[in-house]
């Protein structure tokens, strides 16, 4: 019996030894894949005219993904165009002033003034010399000083002609029509903006999930018509144990492991903060064992995430 002793002993210390020297087995947790889908739309009204893309298909960033009727936006962008021009226009003109063979006439006429006033001034110093001469009566010289002045008047009043026609319209009208022209150009973004909205393409690389309308048919206004998965958007989402919760934090490393894949590495994104209890919904001791919490993460590299399709079930490990 005391022979027998020894060899039990050491196989129990061999045991102890190797137990002691396993690594403990690494946390694991079951889930699935969840998507969060992009859903493109118009944000105007109008019947589906051309749907480029297919369900299931891959579309580049700016690839086109659907164009809805649009006479009627390009049928108020040509006119907005014109009256933007019209506007313009009309301001241009307004600023130039009167035409160049109306200011050669006001100059002509100025010229002609000027003439006459010269003359009267002439003359207007001849009947001056005469009259202190007692040559002439002083209604002669009267009339060549009235002649004189009124010739005078007349040459001031064209050389202001002229230098108003020069001038353009005043400033107010002018104000009035720079905001008009304003008023217009602003209508014609507006036009421009309506006629690209009935375009749509890819914000970014994507999986197209699903096509919801088919040519033809009429789009109200704001409903998608594509929804989009870009990779990025395809995360983990996990539920763990009250225990292991207070060692997770956000940033961790994880290790997803997929059937019929390679593990891929992804961080933590979220935790959340509500418990969750699978039923019966009882705070006690007992049931606390069936707390949960909720846990998301994101793929560091999102293109190892791009053949990945949500509902998938995964393995997360720490």
């Amino acid at each position: 019996m005391r022979r027998s002793f020894f060899p039990l002993l050491a196989a129990a210390l061999i045991a102890l030894f190797l137990a002691a020297c396993t690594r403990p087995t690494p946390v694991g947790w079951q889930g699935y894949l969840e998507g969060e889908f992009v859903y493109v739309a118009a944000p105007l009204a109008g019947r589906l005219d051309s749907l480029t893309v297919t369900k299931g298909g891959r579309v580049a960033a700016g690839a086109p993904l659907f164009t809805l009727e649009h006479a009627s936006e390009l049928a108020a962008q040509r006119q907005t165009a014109d009256q933007l021009r019209s506007a313009r226009s009309r301001l241009a003109d307004l600023k130039k002033g009167s035409r160049p063979t109306e200011l050669a006439a006001l100059e002509s006429r100025l010229a002609q003034a000027r003439s006459s006033a010269e003359l009267s001034q002439l003359e207007f110093a001849r009947q001056e010399t005469l009259f202190k001469t007692n040559v002439i009566a002083a209604a002669e010289l009267d009339r060549a000083r009235l002649t004189h002045q009124r010739n005078t008047r007349a040459l001031d009043e064209l050389s202001a002609q002229l230098a108003t026609a020069g001038l353009g319209a005043r400033t107010d009208t002018i104000a009035a029509a720079t905001a008009d022209v304003s008023a217009a150009a602003a209508a014609q973004e507006r036009a421009d903006w309506n006629v690209a909205q009935k375009t749509q393409s890819a914000p970014s690389a994507a999986l197209v999930y699903d096509t919801l309308y088919r040519t033809g048919e009429f789009v109200a206004a704001g409903l998608p018509i594509v929804a989009l998965l870009p990779p990025e958007n395809i995360k983990v989402r996990f539920y763990v144990s009250e225990s292991d919760f207070a060692a997770l934090k956000t940033g961790d490393a994880v290790r997803v492991t997929i059937t019929g894949r390679p593990p891929l590495e992804a961080r933590v994104s979220y935790l959340s903060p509500k418990p969750e209890y699978t039923p019966p919904v009882l705070y006690n001791r007992e049931n606390r064992a069936k707390l949960v919490f909720l846990v998301e993460a994101l793929f560091t590299d999102p293109a190892a995430a791009r053949d990945l399709h949500p509902g998938q079930p995964v393995d997360v490990q720490k």
